[in-house]
């Protein structure tokens, strides 16, 4: 049977002929799904895999300084990535918005496999001296970009294919394909933890991952050239198509998403990528006790997100994202106050699981949520470069200012610079509409 789909005029969202059964609509769905699911999570397999190996080559790339100056080094240039990811919203909107969704998801998983590719044959600054760390920055600089690209094109892909029930449902795959792409990245070091010495991961063993990387992006590539494209041909063709000029028309959205961006961020990195070096530069647990936790806990993580989507289906995004901000504000403290002081390591797994349990309100809306308050002539930027302002800021800088904490011997201030993010994100949950009835995705919005 022949079938076909047209996007809906306001939100670009998959609308079903007549000709085409629930079953084959729902099929066709869950297929765009699938296919933007597995960029997302390659894109962010790589971007992971320089967090949880740094330990490991931190002293090759920065041989001067003790443990904690290294790793300061190394998460600084994790930080500057991020930087580069209001520069990826903006390019990457402007493509997704002006060109289409698929091919800004093309070209920004092609960026990422360059990136990883690079860092994989990189010499040491023991060979290349000064050279080392500063072609090591623009590995991180390009897998910035491409990041900075992928969230918002993904995010609105995502949700413009979901149908209008199940859009919590269906946007939360973006969230268990990134939470996906950095358990994978923890599963590779664990295995080489298991095959190679501490020496061999130190000399060389380090790189395996980003040529996984590079090789799986490639895949990715292909699956993404197959996908349906979901922005209309007249969205595409409008002038004010992924204008930043038309994107500050919708100021009040613009400011919702960054009090998000400032708390969500800043909270998810720290009991994600951050917990692997705080649990071993911290609470002194074994590396891989560690990765065997954060592995268990990413799992179940991971695994919650479409739950915690169908949530927001029934209750609605703004109540998830009251009940994140909420709990985060009373929690955040005693959590890290907690995990800093255990050596246990099913403790350390039951603290972060809470942690983590709380986050999975935000993250598993993390994209609809933005998406519903933008028009699709400019809503991969409005969703990708706000976030990615906001997450540059906030969620990057989070392992560093952690570390610099520590470093002046006031490591517990991190816990109260968190809850007071999650303030700034709580004040936006109150004010953002609630979009069961305000919606452009929908083509309800009054505001």
């Amino acid at each position: 049977m022949q079938t076909s789909a047209q996007p809906h005029s306001a939100g670009g969202e998959y609308i079903a002929t007549d000709a085409v059964t629930d079953r084959e609509d729902r099929n066709r769905r869950i297929k765009a799904i699938v296919g933007a699911s597995s960029g997302n999570l390659v894109e962010w397999y790589d971007f992971y895999a320089y967090a949880f190996t740094s330990i490991y080559f931190a002293a090759a790339f920065f041989p001067s300084g003790d443990r904690t100056s290294q790793l300061m080094a190394t998460a600084g240039i994790f930080a500057v990535g991020f930087f580069m990811r209001p520069l990826g919203g903006w390019l990457f909107g402007y493509i997704a918005d002006r060109h289409g969704r698929k091919n800004s998801m093309v070209i920004s998983v092609l960026l990422m496999c360059a990136g990883s590719l690079m860092i994989a044959v990189l010499p040491t600054y023991a060979t290349i001296g000064a050279a080392a760390p500063a072609l090591l920055l623009v590995a991180r600089l390009a897998q910035g970009l491409s990041v900075g690209g992928e969230y918002g094109t993904a995010a609105t892909y995502m949700s413009e294919v979901a149908d209008r029930g199940n859009r919590g449902f269906y946007s939360s795959f973006q969230y268990v394909t990134l939470i996906g792409g950095q358990l994978l990245a923890l599963l590779v070091l664990g295995a080489l933890q298991l095959i190679l010495s501490p020496d061999e991961l130190r000399a060389w063993g380090w790189r395996i991952p980003f040529v996984i990387g590079a090789v799986t992006a490639v895949v990715a590539m292909y699956l993404r050239r197959s996908l349906q494209e979901t922005a209309s041909t007249d969205d595409m063709n409008r002038k004010e198509a992924g204008s930043l000029l038309e994107l500050l028309k919708h100021r009040r959205s613009v400011l919702i998403v960054l009090g998000f961006t400032m708390g969500g961020s800043l909270y998810f990195y720290t009991f994600t990528t951050y917990m692997q070096k705080f649990l071993v530069n911290t609470a002194h647990m074994a590396a891989g006790t560690v990765s065997v936790v954060m592995t268990a806990v990413l799992v179940i993580y991971m695994l919650l997100q479409p739950v915690f989507g169908a949530i927001s289906d029934r209750i609605g995004r703004k109540n998830n994202m009251l009940l994140f901000t909420g709990l985060a504000l009373v929690g955040s403290v005693p959590l890290l106050t907690l995990l800093g002081q255990t050596t246990n390591p099913y403790a350390a797994f039951g603290l972060v699981m809470v942690g983590l349990v709380i986050a999975s309100f935000y993250t598993s809306i993390s994209g609809v949520v933005k998406a519903e308050l933008f028009p699709s002539t400019v809503r991969a930027l409005g969703v990708g470069f706000t976030y990615a302002v906001g997450n540059a800021m906030f969620g990057g800088t989070a392992e560093y200012v952690a570390l610099w904490f520590k470093s002046v011997g006031n490591e517990g201030a991190f816990g109260w610079y968190v809850t007071a993010l999650i303030a700034v994100a709580l004040v936006a949950s109150l004010l953002m509409p609630d979009t069961r009835r305000n919606s452009h995705l929908d083509g309800t919005a009054n505001w």
